[in-house]
């Protein structure tokens, strides 16, 4: 059967919008990796927490909620400071399997926490570009797919500024490749590690106003399955690897939902998972990992 030019066209911007969100929790979560080493299964709780926070300030402000992704983004690094200060802090460089427990309790306490101030139920948040559409050849494209992908390019190019241009950003890359070493020139590595930490969630944040702004439902209970795909994306690009989870999450964008459209939904998670498999039994340490130790 021929496929249509304009249903391939379509099922590539929902696979890039979707992707979008996958690279800012991905990308986050790579970062934290590449340079304290640890494992952070809470990390979509904190996306769930984006998303809480931005539907509140638009029903009580009514302001723009791309508008609100700074606000939340500065508050996600906040409470990402936190949670590195008092709760990975104190076991950093012991058993992995502490960070292992830790993580997962905090799974729990951020969920619970969620669940008593804003309640259980499954909440949509409308956006104010929700019916408008720009046409693009033979497809009608939602303005909101447009702005997420410009926003997330945004938000990329300003991470790479800072990580490439910054005396902060040397210092955070310095850490993240030889962390004697970048103790030994002088650099406060414990400060690099709660600087990361904000940053990183501050990217979950920024993921979960994209997920609220595209119409994505929420509750307490969403961050799981997202964190497990982001560990997918940073294995398949490659563990630390900040362009491998920039391209990991537009490949799991795209064959996600190109799979829902021509396969079924039912295998919108399955074939993001194969391909983890597929990639890790040709190449095991992801696209852009290190090929030796």
């Amino acid at each position: 059967m021929a496929l249509d030019f304009g249903i391939l066209l379509q099922v590539l911007f929902w696979g890039l919008y979707a992707g979008c969100i996958y690279i800012l929790l991905a990308t986050g979560l790579s970062l934290i990796f590449g340079v304290m080493k640890i494992v952070n299964f809470a990390h979509g709780e904190l996306l769930m927490l984006g998303a809480y926070i931005t539907a509140t300030v638009f029903v009580l402000t009514g302001i723009n909620p791309y508008s609100i992704i700074i606000l939340t983004m500065l508050v996600l690094g906040i409470i990402g400071i936190a949670i590195e200060r008092l709760g990975f802090r104190p076991i950093l460089g012991t058993s992995k399997l502490n960070e292992i427990f830790l993580s997962l309790g905090l799974i729990y306490v951020i969920q619970n926490a969620a669940a008593l101030i804003w309640g259980d139920e499954r909440q949509v948040l409308t956006s104010p570009y929700q019916t408008v559409t720009i046409p693009m050849g033979p497809i009608q494209l939602p303005v909101d797919y447009i702005i997420i992908i410009i926003v997330t390019a945004l938000i990329l190019v300003g991470l790479t500024l800072l990580l490439k241009k910054t005396s902060l950003g040397k210092a955070i890359r310095a850490t993240s490749q030889n962390r004697k070493g970048a103790m030994i020139v002088g650099i406060n590595v414990e400060r690099m590690d709660m600087i990361t930490f904000g940053i990183g969630a501050g990217l979950a944040g920024a993921a979960g106003t994209l997920w609220v702004v595209s119409g994505q439902v929420f509750n307490p209970y969403i961050g799981s399955l997202p964190a497990i795909k982001a560990f997918a994306i940073i294995i398949l690009g490659g563990l630390g690897s900040i362009p491998g989870a920039i391209i990991g999450g537009l490949i799991y964008g795209i064959a996600e939902n190109g799979a829902a459209y021509f396969l079924g939904g039912v295998w919108k998670d399955a074939i993001s998972f194969l391909i983890l498999i597929v990639v890790l039994i040709f190449r095991p340490t992801g696209l852009f990992g290190e090929s030796g130790e």
